[in-house]
């Protein structure tokens, strides 16, 4: 069977030194300020309304009491249910008890929802900015220039990836171009970021993706979601449920599994 003959591509060695290590290391200084200004940026955290979180985890305990009731003897169940039960129906652990029956607020009318928001549009704008100026810098400057070769064979299917910006159709998939190695610096500097910043850094753009998505704190009443209705559907589940306890004869099924 006859072989593929190799590609070569004559190319100035100087390409290497002009190219490569210039997008490294601007992609690398440019997460280090990324970093300092997220740091910079970041508002101090606000406490959290007493009320609030017993509201919270008043309704937590309900919703594990009525997961794990199997662990409780008959007794020690039934003690947390009838507290429980009254006191979700008298609205005892509300937070506003004037407020029963109205939902919650609308987030957009909301000061401590309308922080959060801006706290995440401030990271947003802190990924997007640098990386729409690199992006602008690179399209000017190193656009259609073939940087190096990987010293592994690849498949058709990643030609598009790696050779980014140039127009080839023939040219083996092994070769990079500039703007895919500013990609792949893009996703593959968490290391750096970690040996140089921490590893809680806001360097990473996808670590700053993560925590964009889970910077506002778990809330268990959503907008539009009534807490007094949470609660009252929570003593229902909790009236009904008919307990057993894993330790129910558990002497006489000890005793049979003794063999004589």
């Amino acid at each position: 069977m006859a072989q593929v003959p190799v590609q070569t591509i004559h190319r100035d060695p100087q390409l290497f030194y002009w190219i490569l290590f210039p997008i490294t290391i601007v992609m690398i200084l440019t997460g280090v300020l990324r970093h300092y200004a997220s740091v910079l940026m970041q508002s101090a955290p606000k406490k959290l309304d007493q009320k609030a979180i017993r509201e919270q985890r008043s309704l937590l305990h309900g919703i594990n009491v009525r997961g794990n009731f199997h662990a409780l003897s008959k007794k020690s169940f039934a003690t947390r249910r009838d507290a429980l039960v009254t006191a979700f129906e008298s609205g005892a652990y509300l937070k506003d008890p004037e407020r029963a029956g109205q939902g919650q607020p609308n987030p957009l009318s909301d000061p401590s929802s309308m922080e959060g928001m801006m706290g995440m549009m401030k990271n947003q704008m802190a990924m997007i900015i640098p990386n729409t100026l690199i992006m602008s810098w690179i399209n000017a400057f190193f656009s259609g220039y073939v940087i190096m070769k990987l010293p592994f064979p690849l498949t058709i299917k990643f030609k598009s990836m790696l050779q980014a910006g140039v127009m080839t159709k023939d040219m083996d998939p092994r070769w990079m171009s500039s703007i895919s190695w500013y990609f792949l610096c893009i996703f593959g500097l968490q290391s750096v970021f970690n040996f140089l910043l921490g590893s809680d850094n806001a360097a990473s753009q996808m670590a700053q993706q993560m925590g964009g998505m889970g910077a506002a704190p778990a809330q268990m009443f959503g907008p539009g979601v009534d807490p007094d209705k949470q609660f009252k559907a929570e003593a229902e589940n909790l009236a009904v449920i008919e307990h057993y306890s894993v330790l129910d004869d558990v002497e006489d099924r000890l005793l049979e599994g003794i063999t004589v």
